[in-house]
């Protein structure tokens, strides 16, 4: 891979933005690619904006994805679409709750992770590896309703 692939999250403040995207981030690192990441908060305690940078590949010199650059614009929050569409490239792809059954996850607080399972089926990592991380990361409590998430999320956009 020599391409730089530019993700970027965005929601409102408790979504999960920030846990989304270290699971990327976490799994591309694991892969053996080079990978940034940054975070914008703004008031995120109070339920504003809250937005993340991924990006990897086989060298990354800066963090921060390039205005108009994003390959992938991941939304936990419909409102955050209209904010966030500038950063998606021409021909990018937005992936949004909208796009999910989200009144089948087992618990609404892992539409984060049904997303994440979105965006799997237009990226390169085996299902295997996503789970992997995503038990790495969260607590063993929740790993099963967060399983059921990210495969409901990949089945949405298979």
């Amino acid at each position: 891979m020599h391409n730089v692939v530019n993700v970027v999250f965005a929601g409102l403040g408790g979504q999960g933005v920030l846990k989304a995207s270290d699971i990327l981030a976490e799994l591309v690192f694991e892969a053996r690619l080079d990978v940034k990441k940054s975070e914008v908060h703004g008031m995120s305690q109070r339920g504003g904006s809250v937005s993340s940078d991924v990006r990897y590949g086989s060298k990354v010199a800066s963090p921060m994805v390039p205005e108009g650059e994003a390959d992938f614009l991941v939304v936990l929050d419909e409102t955050q679409v209209s904010v966030n569409e500038m950063r998606l490239k021409k021909n990018g792809c937005l992936i949004s709750p909208s796009m999910i059954a989200t009144d089948k996850l087992e618990n609404p607080k892992t539409v984060n992770v049904a997303l994440l399972g979105a965006l799997s089926t237009k990226l390169e990592f085996s299902e295997e590896a996503w789970l992997e991380v995503i038990r790495k990361i969260l607590p063993e409590k929740i790993h099963a309703v967060n399983e059921h998430a990210f495969k409901l999320g990949k089945e949405t956009l298979k």
